[in-house]
């Protein structure tokens, strides 16, 4: 089985990115029986982590603004 999925990463939630980087990390630590799909299954990896921090950095941007707006109110 592999770990490679046809669904486009830009729609997948952080969870769903995350759980597939993992099986794509095993499957990349076991070896693969071609080059070409190390290659694939790299290039999937690599395109997983950006979204997986895309979300991230989207998580930080939610808690910056509400600290912030916390804060505001606090001061007002």
């Amino acid at each position: 089985m592999s770990a490679l999925n046809d669904t486009p990463v830009e729609t997948l939630s952080f969870e769903a990115a995350r759980d597939e980087l993992v099986k794509v990390v095993a499957e990349l630590e076991q070896g693969s029986p071609t080059l070409e799909h190390s290659l694939a299954l790299w290039e999937r990896g690599e395109a997983l982590a950006a979204r997986c921090e895309e979300w991230l950095l989207g998580a930080k941007r939610r808690l910056d603004a509400a600290r912030s707006s916390a804060s505001d109110e606090a001061e007002a």
